[in-house]
């Protein structure tokens, strides 16, 4: 079992930047594949970004958002920059042991997720 606590969430104007953490419970943590994901109101929970042995990206975040890992500190991070007001949504961190995936049927463990607003 793993348990997922984000934290980081807030209120920016667009153009701004934003780090969010995701700390996991249990001894294994460098062993799970870590995801990203976001669900905008109204809207389908979508994939943000993924990390295990490489890293992957939505298209519509490349170049701004940048997924990374201490595993030292059990932790998983997801850096947004230049963000714009469609990244408002609340951000879920994932996590699951079979290879890093873009669906969220790929990942077993959810946190409770964090608000991102992004005004204009």
């Amino acid at each position: 079992q793993v348990q997922l606590v984000e934290s980081g969430g807030g209120l920016v104007q667009a153009g701004g930047s934003l780090r969010l953490s995701c700390a996991a419970s249990g001894r294994t943590f460098s062993s799970y594949s870590m995801g990203w994901f976001r669900q905008a109101p109204g809207k389908e929970r979508e994939f943000v970004a993924a990390i295990s042995w490489s890293t992957y990206y939505a298209d519509s975040v490349k170049g701004r958002f940048t997924i990374s890992r201490d595993n030292a500190k059990n932790t998983v991070y997801l850096q947004m920059n230049t963000l714009k007001p469609e990244d408002t949504a609340v951000y879920y961190c994932a996590a699951d042991r079979r290879p890093a995936s873009t669906l969220d049927s790929g990942y077993d463990y959810w946190g409770q997720g964090t608000q991102v607003t992004v005004s204009s």
